[in-house]
């Protein structure tokens, strides 16, 4: 395989159907909308989340909102639950920030979808800046067996 990207290598090993875009780096969510032809609503960004010492877990939020953390605590039934430092970041899903996706995380974790995703086609982030991937929503949730609630607030 020509491509090496761990992201794009798990995705097609899950054998889910999808598109790849290649846009080079972008400055906001409307550019990477307008770059990948989709509404911003449709980006889907991975977000790692700390539950607690080597606890981590990725919540998928759409583009056009953030996560809400009295929500999320009280899906995961915690009291605390922090982001991590880049590097933190890095170190548990072998991703930069900004290229982070479920696909080929260095460990796998534990996902947790906001409800907006199901039914919907979405453009999630693939390993590296610039590229992502199109993609149903539901296949990602069921995928990972991602767990799915309300997690998120408007932007």
């Amino acid at each position: 395989m020509e491509d090496q990207n761990t992201a794009l290598v798990a995705l097609t090993e899950s054998g889910i159907a999808h598109t790849v875009t290649r846009h080079g780096r972008v400055g906001s969510l409307a550019e990477a909308a307008a770059a990948r032809g989709v509404e911003p609503s449709a980006i889907v960004k991975t977000m790692v989340v700390r539950r607690g010492e080597g606890d981590h877990l990725l919540v998928l939020v759409p583009g056009d909102r953030q996560i809400s953390w009295p929500k999320l605590r009280s899906v995961l039934g915690v009291n605390r639950i922090s982001m991590p430092d880049a590097d933190a970041a890095r170190e548990v899903t072998g991703y930069e920030r900004g290229t982070i996706t479920p696909f080929g995380t260095r460990t796998p974790l534990p996902v947790v979808a906001d409800e907006r995703i199901v039914g919907q086609q979405i453009s999630l982030g693939a390993g590296g800046h610039g590229v992502a991937a199109t993609l149903a929503g539901d296949d990602v949730v069921r995928h990972f067996g991602a767990q799915v609630a309300d997690v998120t607030d408007p932007a």
